[in-house]
């Protein structure tokens, strides 16, 4: 048996400008205090490796928490959030050109071989997020801490709950319908003897947030 706690990066100075993020934007200062924060809930848990995102939020997050309960930290590509295309990097996410290219990128979400430019679509990330599992699943560690994103995190939690098979409408309902907030804390387990392996027991835990404010 296996437990993954899977936590969002801090806040970031993209989250608070609202644009859409290149892979070297950091921490605020509040974002920091999150991560402070957080890493405090992990100090009595049996962490036995923290495995992060490259982004610079996410790893700045991720090396907080290792400060505190002294774990090492494992840099993965495979936990990056959504690759958006290149054109709309830097630009706030009202920008008609971000709007625009959004809408027809969900529009046409289900057409497997659509790209409105570089961007992942549906069919890179749902391979993206069966990578992810299976790397964890290998992994020897039984309690690992993984540091990653909102959106892929979505696209994770859609694949374990409908599987394989999951198509790009079910996708799109769980994008709509479940949101983090910056240091959820989100808790997977995983059992390789059962014919489900994977299970969802908490979804964005945000309640040590409440006592920063």
């Amino acid at each position: 048996m296996k437990k993954i706690y899977f936590v969002r990066h801090g806040e970031s100075e993209g989250n608070v400008a609202s644009v859409i993020q290149s892979e070297a934007v950091p921490l605020t200062i509040n974002g920091k205090q999150q991560a402070e924060y957080i890493a405090s809930r992990f100090v009595t848990l049996p962490v036995e490796v923290i495995i992060s995102s490259t982004m610079l939020r996410a790893q700045e997050t991720a090396n907080i928490i290792s400060a505190k309960i002294n774990t090492e930290v494992v840099p993965s590509e495979l936990l990056v959030e959504r690759r958006h295309p290149s054109l709309q990097v830097g630009k706030q996410k009202i920008d008609p050109l971000v709007v625009d290219s959004e809408k027809l990128i969900f529009e046409n979400f289900g057409q497997e071989n659509y790209k409105f430019s570089d961007e992942e679509n549906f069919a890179d990330l749902k391979d993206r997020a069966s990578k992810v599992l299976d790397f964890l699943a290998q992994r020897p560690e039984k309690d690992i801490l993984v540091v990653s994103h909102g959106f892929i995190m979505r696209i994770i939690l859609a694949f374990v709950v409908i599987g394989r098979d999951l198509s790009a409408e079910q996708c799109k309902q769980f994008i709509s319908a479940f949101h983090m907030e910056n240091t959820g804390v989100t808790i997977f387990d995983y059992d390789k003897t059962k014919a489900n392996p994977w299970r969802v027991w908490v979804w964005n835990d945000h309640a040590h947030l409440e006592e920063l404010k």
